[in-house]
């Protein structure tokens, strides 16, 4: 039986779409009838995504700009028009890539920095853009994807934790502002995924004991792959999910529990 997901003719914005679990989320949007705008850093990977899922049937184009820069992400909200659906997937420590995992007390600001401006500002950033057009047509959908380290807490990642457990926060003050609009706000909160950023230690034979100590604390022994989140996320933005809002939902293998 083939599930109608009522999407036809909406515009969803996904940002750091560009590989990884952005991608899997473009196309499997794509593939619902919903078009889809794929940002990314860099313009190459948002074209080259956008143009997978045009290959698949769907209809895509690419709005590459940083996150992070508010009036960038303005004009590019304005020249993209309406976004019924927005994903803040885009995260990490954005461009500047991870550094070495340290303690607190041996971080500065300009570490904090990094992970605040992407994973937290970010997010509000695209909000404050996107949102004013979603409560215009009186609908709209808000998923943002934070990490386990928020929920469950990671050692010498204090900052991350910080910024996505901040990212949730904002997302429920703002699930709670909007919902007279018919506008939902939705948390994803992933564990540890197999992507293109961590495909190394997934493939290195060095990091074997390694993978199967971190694997041993998931009841699904295997990392998240891209499409896990991917169809949860389609569930999420469908008009069939009008009465789901303000919530985090995990998708993580068993590695934590949510009552």
């Amino acid at each position: 039986m083939e599930i109608d997901f009522g999407l036809d003719g909406k515009r969803a914005l996904i940002t750091g779409a560009g590989q990884g679990v952005g991608r899997a989320i473009g196309r499997t949007l794509g593939a619902a009838g919903v078009e889809v705008v794929v940002n990314d850093y860099y313009a190459d990977r948002a074209e080259s995504v956008a143009g997978e899922i045009r290959a698949e049937g769907g209809k895509a184009l690419a709005a590459p700009f940083d996150v992070t820069d508010y009036e960038m992400v303005r004009g590019a909200v304005s020249q993209i028009g309406t976004v019924d659906i927005l994903v803040n997937n885009a995260g990490n420590a954005g461009t500047e890539g991870w550094s070495t995992l340290s303690n607190f007390v041996d971080t500065t600001p300009q570490d904090w920095d990094k992970h605040l401006r992407v994973n937290l500002y970010g997010v509000m950033n695209c909000v404050h853009a996107a949102l004013p057009s979603m409560i215009a047509g009186g609908w709209g959908r808000i998923v943002t994807i934070i990490s386990e380290a928020a929920r469950h807490g990671e050692a010498k990642m204090a900052s991350y934790c910080g910024a996505k457990a901040g990212a949730a926060g904002f997302c429920r003050g703002i699930a709670r502002e909007v919902a007279r609009h018919n506008v939902t706000v939705n948390v994803i909160s992933l564990a540890t995924m197999r992507t293109p950023v961590s495909e190394a230690f997934w493939t290195d034979p060095a990091s074997e004991e390694q993978r199967n100590a971190l694997l041993a604390d998931y009841l699904i022994r295997r990392p998240g792959q891209p499409e896990d989140p991917a169809w949860m996320i389609l569930a999420v933005v469908s008009p069939r999910a009008s009465w789901v809002t303000g919530q985090t939902i995990p998708v993580n293998g068993g590695y934590t529990f949510a009552l």
